[in-house]
């Protein structure tokens, strides 16, 4: 049983802790980007990547608590820009 105090506890470990969260984003128009998931981990992330037809971006966010603190793109499938 989940009680307000444990939530409470949970809250405040996620506020003080540094972290990290995957973003997976498909372009659905030439300047759109519409996010699909978000994931815990890469390997969810890929194979999720992996089944897509159109143009998808892995972002790696990373958090200080609820603050994010930057974000960079590891992985960009499908057609890539023209160089």
């Amino acid at each position: 049983m989940v009680t307000t105090h444990r939530l409470a506890s949970v809250r405040h470990l996620l506020q003080m802790a540094k972290w990290k969260q995957y973003e997976l984003w498909v372009q659905s128009a030439q300047n759109k980007w519409e996010i699909v998931g978000l994931f815990p981990s890469t390997e969810l992330a890929t194979v999720v990547a992996n089944t897509r037809t159109a143009r998808t971006r892995l972002i790696e966010v990373i958090y200080d608590g609820s603050k994010m603190m930057g974000q960079e793109i590891i992985a960009e499938l499908g057609n890539t820009r023209k160089e």
